[in-house]
């Protein structure tokens, strides 16, 4: 029930205008508080950035002095003048090496993963429109060149050449189905430039190449483990660093199939499946 001011007006008009003060207020204040917030994140992300560089020039310098030293030594101690010299000639180019290759920019795993998070969406709501199936086939060329993934209309369909699978949308009397870049393609090319022998098509020695480089060389994974025999290879691994690996096409996934399709040059279907209590999940790879 409102009452009425001294010049006959209700005194609601009054609190409304002090609401309305205070709502304003309010949202001034988290304003501010909204660009404090992204300043201190523009701020951790540049020290983060300045952190990583340090790290880098800091074994840099480590290097450098080791082998300077090992250098004054092979001068001073004629004895073991070979040993020394070998030992700083590789810190003073492992110094000049790390110096040189430092990043300028440091990405984070977080960014990298929405980027990965927001194509794997999109191709899976494209697969969902069309009606296709959940089979992910990855089907090399017969010189080995590339790798295409294949999604098929239908179950039981024949999985085509991958010289027909040229174009994104594949439809022929002998298949249907979606033809994509698979997100791994880049990564295998980088992995086999860093090979001294060919990758190997045994899968017992296969497995390890693989899981080897998604540890030690892209530092996607942190531990696996590798089960194989002939036809099939299965790697069990906790959470990687690109986020969901049942996601359309996830890189470590694309990574292990698009390299044994190149490797075996075979299709490869691949099964992405919960762990158990020592690993979170399970991807297996067949082939022919």
């Amino acid at each position: 029930m409102s009452t009425d001011s001294g010049d006959g007006e209700p005194s609601h008009t009054a609190d409304s205008e002090t609401a309305t003060e205070e709502t304003g207020a309010d949202d001034a204040s988290l304003r501010a508080r909204l660009e404090l917030l992204e300043a201190e994140n523009d701020r951790l992300r540049a020290e983060y950035a300045r952190a990583t560089q340090s790290q880098y020039r800091q074994t840099a310098l480590a290097l450098f002095a080791l082998g300077a030293v090992a250098l004054v030594g092979a001068v001073l101690f004629p004895a073991v003048r070979e040993v020394l010299v070998a030992l700083g000639g590789t810190g003073v180019f492992g110094a000049v090496l790390i110096h040189y290759l430092t990043p300028e920019r440091v990405v984070t795993a977080t960014v990298s993963d929405a980027v990965s998070r927001a194509t794997a969406d999109n191709f899976a709501a494209i697969v969902d429109a069309l009606g296709l199936t959940e089979t992910r086939v990855y089907v090399p060329r017969t010189d080995g060149s590339t790798v295409r993934l294949f999604v098929p209309a239908t179950a039981s369909a024949d999985v085509p050449d991958a010289e027909a699978l040229t174009t994104p949308f594949v439809v022929t009397d002998e298949a249907r189905g979606l033809s994509l870049v698979p997100t791994g393609r880049d990564l295998v090319g980088a992995f086999e430039r860093s090979l001294t022998d060919a990758l190997s098509d045994d899968p017992d020695r296969l497995g390890p190449q693989l899981t080897d480089a998604l540890v030690e060389q892209f530092e996607l994974l942190d531990r696996t483990d590798v089960d194989s025999e002939a036809g099939r290879l299965t790697v069990a691994f906790d959470t990687a660093v690109e986020g969901d690996v049942a996601a359309f096409d996830h890189p470590v996934v694309s990574f292990l199939a698009t390299a044994t399709a190149r490797a075996v040059g075979d299709p490869v279907t691949v099964e992405v499946e919960t762990g158990d209590d020592r690993f979170e999940y399970l991807v297996t790879l067949r082939w022919a």
